[in-house]
């Protein structure tokens, strides 16, 4: 289960290191291997390969009317591997597609991560938090 927010450098060839916490999980779970693909958001998904095929899957049984998500999530997903130094690389056009420039986020959502550019990570929590909690939200205390 991943969880939590580290703040990571990208660095001159397009590398984050994962950080040390999540390495060993992915390692164990995925021997390393991950898938990264866009987000609708603006940000970067990265999947554990094993989470990722069973994902796959589903957005692939999408129904017609779905054609532009499974475009998106489908056509730049990227199949990666940590190397020895814990280390992935974003390839070009991914960084481009999230904005990714040397400060970046990346963010445990239980089975999966989510990968922003820094800045546009603090812009779009603004915005969410200033939408207030949604409906979703009635019957949950914090």
């Amino acid at each position: 289960m991943f969880q939590g927010s580290s703040a990571l450098t990208l660095d001159a060839k397009g590398r984050i290191s994962i950080p040390t916490r999540h390495r060993d999980a992915l390692i164990s779970q995925s021997e390393g291997r991950l898938t990264l693909t866009r987000h609708p958001d603006g940000c970067l998904l990265v999947y554990p390969r094993d989470v990722w095929e069973e994902k796959r899957e589903q957005i692939a049984a999408f129904p017609m009317s779905a054609r532009p998500l499974q475009r998106l999530l489908l056509g730049y997903a990227q199949d990666v591997d940590m190397d020895g130094s814990g280390r992935i690389l974003i390839a070009p056009e991914l960084r481009q597609a999230a904005g990714l420039q040397r400060d970046v986020l990346l963010m445990g959502l239980v089975s999966h991560f989510e990968l922003w550019d820094s800045e546009r990570w603090a812009q779009r929590e603004a915005e969410d938090l200033a939408k207030g909690m949604s409906e979703s939200m009635e019957n949950f205390s914090f």
